[in-house]
């Protein structure tokens, strides 16, 4: 979606103030990998999209247009790609909106841009000058397929020969085609409104968004504002100099003073405000938290991510064993030609992806997230392990290899009952209670448009001794309403119903058929179940040497154990819990 639509509507729907972010692309693959969990957990926040920098003179271009993709498919945050013409050829220009329209990113934010460090800008031949060269450009080859944003200057270009010529430019920009404007950083909130008071007078009419770099260490800001030759109110300078030598204490006012300053712009009727993250997340969580931009809950339009990829706009329905890692899922079947909408199977691809590397990766947690320590530095039989999933559950940890964040809001609804099951031994890797008409915008299981109803059925997906399942087989012969299915490693197969596709989330809404996007489906957990039983090894088990007893047990668990999903289908008052108090009260009497 072009991003001056997504403007237009918040401005019109008065949701307002909005805010975006800007990442760089980093110099290493771990920090690649680092950046992409960043920016699942920044997603959460509720950006109205994310932007990603372009490097002097076409530098990294490649990993630019790379992450614009991925956080585009995978996070599912609407993405603008920094595109500069200083020392690109039109050749290379052209390949690059050609490669961004394939991959479904409808956003460029055109630069001129800098030439690499220790290089002269010139214009090369076939190059362009200026920024609005490659506007035209965009716009000649393309049409209104992209949304075009460039750069302003509250303070005037660098290199403008005066603050009037430069404000001329910016309206040339404007006329030559695009959609709106993101400011360079500043700290006097009195020169961005001079800025877009002088704007308006030309005639600029596109909406100005100012950009905002929070202050995080006193030698970046020194640096940055010098760069940019950045005007520093005395007030700001006057507050930095006793705590420039403590650098919690330039961080906290950094904070301070980004609050003072957004509140300030949206009194004046700003609409929205666009961060210059650094790829550093707290200080900006912590503004949006302090001007009350952040809510518990970001609304959802279906109970999973349904992202930003425009070649899945169709899709309104998937199975729930990947609920927890939406981006294998979304990996798996990135070939399909169709996406499942209405009944599940009506027009499904006929495979999944095959099962690779990617999706058996690193987890993504923080960057200070030690798998190890999390789960174990040494285990000495099942009952450790048992107690790592159980912590998991409390959110005494953020992630196991089965799920990407912590526990799902509606999970938590049932948290004390997940950590009871999994200390008795039943591991679980996804779960929901039961919904018998909660209100769609119910902060913790609501979801879809407004005015509707969500119900839904109680599920558990656990791995589980054979001992334990075949009490469990003994127990369900007294929950005519519950359906299970177990499979195990080797593919051996155990169910009390017929292969039929169960639905267990639906919604009911204004003006609409029944939306039903989350299924039990056999095939799919057949699939589901061989990339289960791997992360075992790839994430848990590759942690310790083999022969090792902790490796023993992880392999004995893996080899032996039964991945089992249960259903309850009397959402209005089963107690799938039940069933495990009476394995207990069993297992109590032999």
């Amino acid at each position: 979606m072009k991003l001056i639509d997504v403007i237009n509507q918040k401005v019109a729907a008065q949701q307002t103030p909005f805010f975006s972010f800007e990442y760089f692309p980093p110099k290493t693959e771990k920090g690649v990998e680092n950046l992409y969990a960043r920016l699942d957990r920044m997603a959460l926040l509720g950006p109205a999209w994310f932007d990603v920098t372009w490097g002097a003179g076409g530098s990294t271009s490649t990993l630019t247009l790379e992450i614009c993709k991925n956080a585009q498919k995978f996070v599912g945050v609407e993405t603008m790609m920094h595109m500069t013409c200083t020392n690109m050829p039109v050749e290379e220009l052209r390949d690059a909106l050609k490669k961004a329209r394939e991959a479904g990113i409808q956003n460029i934010l055109a630069l001129r841009g800098d030439p690499p460090r220790g290089e002269e800008w010139k214009k090369i031949e076939g190059g362009f000058s200026h920024a609005v060269d490659l506007v035209r450009f965009i716009r000649a080859e393309h049409g209104d397929y992209f949304g075009i944003a460039v750069a302003g200057y509250p303070e005037g270009h660098i290199d403008a020969t005066s603050y009037e010529d430069d404000m001329r430019h910016l309206k040339e920009k404007v006329d030559a085609g695009a959609d709106f404007i993101v400011t360079q950083l500043f700290y006097d909130v009195d020169i961005f409104l001079k800025f877009v008071a002088d704007a308006r007078a030309l005639g600029v009419n596109v909406p100005i968004i100012p950009g905002l770099m929070p202050i995080h260490t006193y030698a970046g800001f020194e640096r940055m504002t010098t760069l940019c030759k950045t005007v520093v109110p005395p007030a700001i300078t006057a507050a930095l100099e006793p705590i420039k030598k403590d650098e919690e204490a330039v961080k906290d006012y950094g904070v301070k003073l980004c609050m003072e300053m957004s509140q300030r712009l949206f009194d004046a009727g700003i609409p929205g405000i666009h961060f210059y993250t650094l790829n550093l997340e707290r200080s900006v969580a912590l503004i949006l938290e302090g001007i009350n931009l952040v809510t518990d809950k970001q609304r959802r339009t279906l109970p999973w991510d349904s992202g930003a990829d425009t070649t899945r706009t169709r899709e309104d329905v998937r199975p729930i064993f990947w609920m927890n890692r939406p981006t294998s899922y979304i990996s798996r079947t990135s070939s399909w030609d169709d996406f499942p909408n209405g009944r599940w199977g009506d027009s499904r691809s006929p495979a999944f992806g095959d099962l690779a590397d990617f999706h058996l990766g690193s987890v993504k947690a923080s960057d200070e997230f030690n798998p190890r320590t999390a789960w174990g530095d040494a285990l000495s039989s099942e009952q450790d392990v048992f107690d790592v999933f159980a912590n998991y559950c409390s959110g005494k940890i953020p992630v196991l290899p089965w799920s990407e964040q912590p526990l799902q809001a509606e999970s938590v609804l049932i948290s004390q009952e997940l950590v009871n099951l999994n200390k008795q031994g039943f591991l679980t890797i996804n779960s929901q209670p039961k919904v018998n008409g909660a209100p769609s915008n119910d902060e913790k299981v609501g979801w879809g448009p407004q005015g509707g109803y969500v119900f839904q059925k109680a599920y558990l997906e656990f791995f589980t001794s054979p001992e334990n399942f075949k009490l469990l087989q003994e127990v369900l012969k007294g929950f005519p309403s519950i359906q299970y299915h177990a499979v195990s490693k080797k593919g051996e197969d155990y169910t009390n119903v017929t292969a039929h596709v169960c639905a267990i989330t639906w919604g009911v809404f204004p003006n609409k058929e029944i939306i039903q996007p989350t299924v039990v489906d056999p095939s799919s957990f057949f699939v589901w179940k061989d990339e289960a039983f791997a992360l075992w090894d790839s994430l848990w088990g590759k942690l310790y040497d083999e022969g090792s007893q902790s490796r023993d047990v992880i392999d004995r668990m893996v080899n032996s154990y039964y991945l089992v999903n249960v259903v309850d289908n009397n959402f209005v008052s089963g107690d799938i819990f039940a069933v495990f108090d009476a394995i207990q009260k069993l297992k109590q009497k032999q």
